[in-house]
């Protein structure tokens, strides 16, 4: 009897178990963030290209992007001397996540005095 006791709480644990999604598409995010880190392995262009698909697959599969994607897309624009698009991405990332317009008007404020 205590066997069987066993094995049933055993199958209701595991059958209890239900995995959630994420909230956010991330991708290769943790890529791009690894090869911001470590550039001398990694150019701009191919880290803007890693967001690039990320955002891409994001927008294939119907889910929302993950907070900072845009926002650290616009940091490499600017890196990389384009910075029209690099306030663009700042500008998506302010409408995606509201929250982060101050740190954003930060950043772009230093990124236009540097």
């Amino acid at each position: 009897m205590k066997k069987l006791f066993a094995v049933t709480v055993m199958v209701l644990a595991v059958s209890a178990c239900k995995t959630t999604e994420p909230l956010y598409y991330h991708g290769a995010y943790n890529k791009a963030v690894y090869a911001y880190f470590k550039a001398e392995d990694t150019t701009l262009e191919e880290q803007i290209n890693i967001l690039q698909q990320t955002i891409q697959a994001a927008a294939n599969a119907g889910k929302p992007i993950a907070p900072g994607i845009h926002a650290h897309l616009g940091l490499l624009y600017f890196d990389s001397g384009n910075a029209d698009l690099g306030k663009q991405q700042f500008e998506q990332e302010k409408v995606l996540f509201p929250e982060s317009v101050k740190y954003l008007d930060f950043l772009l404020t230093s990124r236009q005095g540097a």
